[in-house]
């Protein structure tokens, strides 16, 4: 078989694994150098593509790449930036083939969330139209959970155990002040339409009355007065009350807590803040103390309290995206599958990116509490395999070492390109 080169990029935000991800997929072309010549990824993703803005990942050593698998952030540089669809917007698309061309690139690796996974299957349409033999490859990441077919999303793990280590923690603060000071703490994680990362933070409680005392998903329409009564009844009963709220809750009409009013690079309603937005309820129905925290870009980043589980899943699905391709597979998904509950067994298989891209998966019923403030057993269930285990990088002069590419540039060939 021919040797040609490959081509890597990062999309949407990033996780605290996603560049374990890119340590597998690398790590598997390097072994592979009778069909892989040269790796590429692109300067900030699919955009790096577009303006020909390449990195030779083939000039980072051994070392440094095995040393992303410890490493948050995204190390070649990720965008939202969403190709449209290819009828209107088909100059991109075909520029997009064309880089390829003049780079010999045959293997497209696109790691991301559902948006990424659109974007790789309308890649892989055009190259077949234009009878450009491209081999795409979608790697599946996301923190939001949200990605069809595969059991979990690489990211989650570890986005989930640093928000129920979190809550855990934090409940302790509070219920050590509650008597004389604050009542009410608020934690903010993300989640736009789906409530997984916020059902992490109900982990953080294994008895009845344990904190947190109330989560609120965005799949459970928000209502005031019953959340304010159980706001009151948690103070009451217990002295405090824990709240994790998704950024995504949103009242029965469909509008969000906490709209800003304007969009993202990918369409998204922009979110402005649904803590401070309850906290001010409560202080306005209730008059309880309060504190608010938003765990923004900490959750996503937090790679020394990453979940064993994820950052292994992480790196698996980098190494298969590199089988599926050199097996000839195209338009494909690594996707995780769990074999077995207890013990917790997984494995991970793919799936056609026709049934993944534009769709979304959503906290079934069944785990969340019929009073729509909690989450169940079969939840439970299903989210603790998802942390288990430390996967603790190395640390120099007391902060955690991270991987230092040179990120060398590739020259370029074509014509300057204007999004």
């Amino acid at each position: 078989m021919a040797q040609h080169n490959a081509f890597y990029a990062q999309s949407g935000g990033v996780t605290a694994v996603i560049n374990a991800s890119a340590c597998g997929v690398i790590e598997a072309c390097r072994q592979a150098p009778d069909q892989i010549g040269k790796v590429y990824a692109g300067h900030n993703g699919i955009i790096g593509a577009l303006t020909e803005d390449l990195i030779d990942v083939t000039q980072e050593s051994d070392e440094s790449i095995a040393a992303l698998r410890h490493t948050p952030g995204g190390a070649f540089g990720s965008c939202r930036y969403k190709l449209k669809d290819i009828d209107t917007h088909r100059a991109q698309y075909e520029r997009l083939i064309e880089v390829f061309k003049a780079h010999d690139i045959r293997y497209f690796f696109y790691n991301g969330g559902g948006d990424s996974a659109d974007t790789c299957l309308k890649v892989s349409q055009l190259s077949e139209k234009l009878g450009y033999p491209l081999t795409a490859i979608h790697v599946p990441k996301t923190v939001d959970n949200d990605l069809p077919i595969t059991d979990n999303s690489p990211g989650f793990g570890s986005v989930a155990k640093y928000i129920a280590t979190s809550t855990l923690e934090a409940s302790l603060d509070i219920a050590s002040m509650c008597a004389t000071s604050t009542k009410v703490f608020v934690l903010e994680v993300m989640g736009r339409h789906a409530g997984w990362i916020a059902a992490a933070g109900g982990l953080a409680g294994q008895a009845e009355g344990e904190p947190p005392h109330m989560i609120i998903f965005p799949e459970i329409p928000f209502n005031r007065k019953a959340a304010m009564a159980r706001v009151e009844e948690s103070v009451k009963q217990f002295g405090y009350c824990v709240i994790v709220v998704s950024e995504g809750a949103r009242y029965e009409d469909g509008t969000f807590l906490a709209d800003a009013g304007n969009t993202d690079a990918f369409g998204h309603r922009q979110l402005g803040g649904v803590a401070p937005t309850l906290a001010g309820m409560i202080k306005q129905d209730l008059g309880y103390k309060y504190h608010w925290a938003v765990a923004d870009y900490l959750q996503r980043a937090a790679r020394h309290l990453a979940s064993k589980t994820d950052v292994e899943q992480a790196y698996a699905v980098g190494r298969e995206a590199v089988t599926l391709a050199l097996a000839g597979k195209n338009a494909m998904m690594p996707a995780i599958r769990r074999i077995s509950q207890s013990p917790y067994q997984w494995d991970v298989i793919s799936a056609p990116l026709s049934q993944v891209a534009n769709q979304e998966k959503f906290m079934p019923r069944d785990f969340i509490s019929e009073n729509g403030f909690g989450i169940t057993q079969p939840c439970r269930d299903y989210l603790s395999p998802l942390i288990q285990g430390e996967d603790f990088p190395p640390f120099e002069n007391g902060l955690p070492k991270v991987a230092k590419l040179k990120l060398a540039k590739v020259e370029r060939k074509l014509p300057t390109f204007t999004l």
